[in-house]
């Protein structure tokens, strides 16, 4: 197949002046003009490491991912070939699958241990597109569909790294809206503030990646109109990149520790991150210095 670029690695010079423009557009205009979120020191240090301890542990998982990939594109008898022509359906699909693996990153609690990192910011701006988890192992198996189809592992690397580029500009808050007709198709800088937003009207909403469409088809668009609060519903408050990894795994241990059956066990793994279990009611207490009735005493 003809070689792919790395456009993650080419676009790195592209993200540190974009960056850098961001930050200098805030010094010359304080945040606190304008509402935004700003910039934090900690915060961006935060983002910045664990974007870069991202690459090493990619690194580690690829090697598992690389192999079952592998495996399953020389069992398929099927192949596509990589044109020019062919890589837009194949991003198109890539596209849509990724629409998928992050709706149930959002919706399934231990893939949401994952995924609930790039969300852990209450800050929104270029360095929080970095702050990316370290487990992603859990998203390999929403792309199988396409090594099943005969597409090859390494184009469909190459299209994941063209859907996390376009991804980067629309952490800001710097760009407003764009032209409705924009609007409507793409993942924008407005659609994407929503999904990083934490009031409930906003929550588990605007998953696409480049293209806002699959929001707009499966029922899970809404357009930004107040001016989101960004976070999680608990925040965490802290800068430690070890804690801010894993901290929702810790959380599920301890539910699990917790759990009276295992019935609590699977929902508070497999249900959604805020899933509580119902309780059975307990019995209301007599009034005091009401007897009960004769027939209901113990004997």
């Amino acid at each position: 197949m003809p070689h792919l670029p790395d456009v993650t690695l080419w676009s790195v010079p592209a993200f540190v002046l974009l960056t850098a423009v961001e930050l200098a557009s805030y010094r010359l205009r304080r945040a606190e003009e304008t509402g935004d979120a700003g910039y934090g020191t900690k915060d961006a240090a935060t983002s910045i490491t664990m974007g870069v301890g991202s690459l090493f542990f990619d690194a580690l998982w690829k090697i598992p991912i690389v192999a079952v990939y592998t495996a399953l594109y020389e069992l398929t008898p099927l192949r596509v070939p990589v044109h020019w022509w062919t890589l837009l359906p194949m991003l198109l699909a890539q596209d849509f699958l990724y629409y998928w693996s992050h709706r149930g990153h959002h919706v399934v609690r231990i893939l949401w241990a994952c995924h609930v990192v790039h969300h852990s910011s209450r800050r929104f701006n270029l360095t929080t597109a970095l702050r990316q988890p370290w487990t992603t192992l859990t998203v390999w198996p929403f792309y199988l569909p396409m090594i099943a189809l005969g597409v090859h592992p390494a184009a469909v690397a190459f299209c994941a790294s063209v859907n996390l580029v376009y991804q980067f500009w629309v952490h800001t808050e710097r760009v407003r809206k764009l032209p409705r007709p924009f609007e409507y198709v793409l993942n924008t800088a407005s659609h994407h503030r929503v999904h990083h937003a934490s009031q409930g009207g906003y929550l588990d909403r605007n998953f696409g990646g480049i293209l806002i469409v699959w929001d707009r088809l499966f029922g899970t668009f809404v357009p930004e109109t107040e001016r989101p609060v960004y976070g999680l519903t608990k925040n965490i408050h802290t800068y430690n990149p070890l804690r801010v990894a894993t901290h929702e795994y810790a959380a599920v241990l301890r539910d699990l520790r917790a759990a009276r059956d295992w019935r609590e066990r699977a929902g508070r793994v497999f249900r959604g991150p805020g899933w509580q279990p119902v309780r059975p009611e307990a019995p209301e207490a007599e009034p005091p210095g009401v007897a009960a009735p004769a027939h209901e005493r113990a004997a």
